[in-house]
């Protein structure tokens, strides 16, 4: 069976900018948002929720703040 693997984007009315990395396993959520993470700047905060611990599923969220450069 095919495990479903998303990457969720939220950007909040303050402009903050919240990754969800649902369905990865081991390193590879943190592969898949690497480039987001370089795209848009500086990571503030790091989360990681239980489902990380978890065998077979892991889950990194993340949250950027504004790189303070005006677009």
């Amino acid at each position: 069976m095919k495990s479903n693997r998303t990457i969720e984007i939220t950007v909040k009315p303050s402009g903050e900018i919240q990754i969800d990395a649902v369905g990865f396993k081991g390193a590879d959520c943190e592969q898949a948002t690497a480039f987001l993470e370089k795209a848009l700047g500086q990571v503030s905060a790091k989360e990681r929720k239980p489902e990380y611990l978890q065998h077979g599923t892991r889950v990194n969220q993340q949250t950027l703040g504004q790189g303070g450069k005006g677009t």
